[in-house]
């Protein structure tokens, strides 16, 4: 499928176990896992899921990441599951009423790397599909992790929510963006792509802004020379502001070029 190549898998070490508790359906536990491998994030545990889930469509709603269904490992309770972990992240959209710090996906996602490096286990603790966690399973977790939303329509569904916080987490750790193709390595980053060429030197563009006036004023452009130094710098600001490759002036300078010829054939032909 498309966006997904396994010839790229990497271990990125010790990340987060993502907690799921009581879901009741196989395609959103599929979902959830699909989110997970977007962001480096393989340990699924899943708390006390409807009898009878639909594993086929879990591992078919993963699309390419049934692997972390298969090994998906389920408890009877939360505080069974919890109990080798050193640090939850409970994610919900409700105020609690209860003393408890809350973050940010933001600021989760820096805080969950701080404790990893410290060599911590930790977890994000994840609700049910239609009520999300209970005030009591809220207090099992050391902070909550609330994402600014739309007060309108606050609630994420499970694997919108494990997206969040997992691209969160895993933005740190990422050197590129988006996937490596055979003809093209991944991106290194935002900003002005220049595949198979560079940016201009401003002797390139200098001598393209040269042969533009020069070809201006033939044609009559200027009306009058007083007006031509103004036009002339109006011109090239709009150019400067561009960020021209290289092959882009050369472009320039041949459709100037092509103009040119054209203009001097049809004068002759008329001549």
């Amino acid at each position: 499928m498309a966006g997904t190549d396994k010839t790229q898998m990497r271990d990125f070490g010790p990340a987060p176990a993502v907690v799921l508790v009581n879901p009741q359906l196989g395609e959103n536990i599929g979902m959830a896992a699909r989110a997970m491998a977007n962001f480096g994030l393989f340990d699924l545990c899943l708390v006390e899921p409807r009898e009878g889930w639909d594993r086929e469509k879990a591992e078919k709603a993963a699309s390419g990441a049934h692997e972390t269904v298969e090994k998906a490992q389920v408890f009877a309770s939360l505080p069974e599951c919890l109990r080798n972990v050193n640090f939850v992240y409970a994610a919900t959209a409700r105020p609690r009423g209860m003393t408890k710090e809350v973050m940010t996906p933001e600021q989760a996602g820096l805080d969950m790397r701080a404790r990893i490096k410290r060599g911590e286990k930790i977890a994000m603790l994840f609700g049910r599909e239609r009520w999300g966690l209970t005030n009591d399973e809220v207090s099992l977790a050391d902070v909550i992790v609330t994402a600014p939303v739309n007060p309108a329509y606050a609630s994420l569904n499970i694997a919108q929510a494990v997206l969040l916080l997992g691209y969160e987490w895993f933005k740190h750790e990422a050197t590129t963006l988006g996937q490596a193709t055979p003809e093209l390595p991944a991106l290194e980053g935002p900003g002005l792509q220049m595949p198979d060429t560079r940016p201009a030197t401003k002797e390139e563009l200098y001598g393209f802004l040269g042969h533009l006036e020069e070809e201006l004023h033939t044609a009559g452009f200027f009306k009058t020379a007083e007006k031509r130094p103004g036009m002339m710098i109006n011109i090239r600001n709009i150019f400067s502001r561009t960020a021209l490759t290289a092959q882009e002036v050369s472009t320039l300078r041949g459709i100037i070029s092509s103009l040119t010829r054209m203009h001097i054939r049809r004068k002759e032909g008329n001549g």
